[in-house]
């Protein structure tokens, strides 16, 4: 039988950040100060707010989004690796992936402001340039700079960088074992004191209530899930999701209601899970495939939902011990064993 350390205590901080909450679970000794950790984490998802909100008039995204075209913009290391991540997937999905839609999503009002009619309008099927062709990033001197005018958004990338930065500032004073989320977003490391693993809730795609669709054990690896069913715009009486698609020029049609991706940090599998919502289950699927990815689609079939998985992720099956799991920790919180749920 396993023996489980005596001297180690759960810590549970959180705390506010981006218009939602942050929280880290880890094992360390009970004696462990958490005020300095907890600093650390408020800064960790605190810099990603500062460089890359679209909602900070000040930050250093938007500083590039007033730049004039052909302008050298400095921006800091972090900006930069999210930039240069964000335009690698740009180009291995085609541009599915795209961070130029900042004026698309303003148009349909999930920016800072009220959504704009005539601004959709014109978004809708206009032809527009992909980042990755048009955003030169100098990483030696960290400088941006635009080749065309382009409204830069990220979204799709920045809360999972947000995650990992979290997990490193966790590594920092020497914790290994512990679980960390951002809306959603989600990052594990090592284990439990008793040789299990995290364990999560993947949430069900459900416009009105939330529950547990299925659960999963993590252990060194990050997950993020995109879906249709949290941020939506009513138009016409039908729902359209915030996800929006750089071809059509506005939300996404017939895509999943959600898709799953699990990866080696959480960055990427954010950014991986916006663009399979975007590229729709059957393509979306099939570059996964491609490329290695692990993910989970979820499609909707009338009132009945359909799941399938690619990858290593095959492997990882829902808990039996389901009926023990707290399913109000739904994909963003540790879910404790000990509670009983109905």
């Amino acid at each position: 039988m396993l023996k489980i350390p005596t001297d180690l205590t759960c810590h549970k901080l959180n705390g506010p950040t981006m218009g939602t909450r942050w929280s880290a679970q880890f094992y360390a000794p009970a004696v462990t100060d958490p005020d300095p950790i907890h600093a650390a984490l408020v800064e960790s998802v605190d810099v990603v707010d500062r460089q890359m909100s679209t909602w900070k008039a000040d930050s250093d995204l938007m500083r590039i989004n007033r730049a004039t075209v052909g302008t050298l913009v400095p921006v800091p290391a972090e900006l930069m690796e999210v930039l240069t991540r964000a335009l690698e997937i740009g180009r291995l999905s085609s541009g599915a992936f795209d961070i130029g839609v900042g004026d698309v999503v303003a148009a349909w009002g999930f920016g800072p402001h009220e959504a704009n009619e005539s601004a959709m309008r014109a978004a809708l099927g206009h032809a527009r340039p992909m980042a990755h062709e048009i955003l030169d990033l100098d990483r030696e001197s960290l400088h941006v700079r635009k080749q065309t005018p382009i409204t830069l958004d990220l979204s799709g990338i920045a809360k999972g960088y947000a995650v990992d930065r979290m997990m490193a500032a966790l590594s920092h004073f020497g914790i290994t074992d512990a679980l960390v989320g951002l809306d959603g977003e989600i990052r594990a490391r090592g284990q439990r004191p008793d040789g299990k693993p995290w364990t999560i809730a993947l949430e069900r795609p459900d416009f009105e209530a939330r529950a547990a669709l299925s659960i999963l054990e993590l252990k060194d690896c990050a997950v993020a899930t995109s879906g249709d069913y949290r941020h939506w715009v009513d138009v016409g009486g039908k729902r359209l999701s915030h996800t929006m698609d750089p071809a059509r020029g506005g939300p996404v049609m017939g895509s999943p209601a959600s898709v799953t991706v699990l990866a080696e940090n959480c960055m990427d599998a954010d950014a991986w899970a916006t663009a399979f919502m975007i590229l729709g289950s059957r393509n979306g699927k099939n570059l996964a495939q491609r490329l290695g990815l692990s993910a989970i689609f979820i499609d909707r079939d009338g009132e009945t939902l359909r799941e399938s998985r690619v990858g290593w992720v095959d492997r990882q099956k829902p808990s039996a011990e389901s009926s023990s799991i707290d399913t109000t920790g739904i994909l963003g919180r540790a879910l404790d064993n000990e509670t009983q749920t109905s």
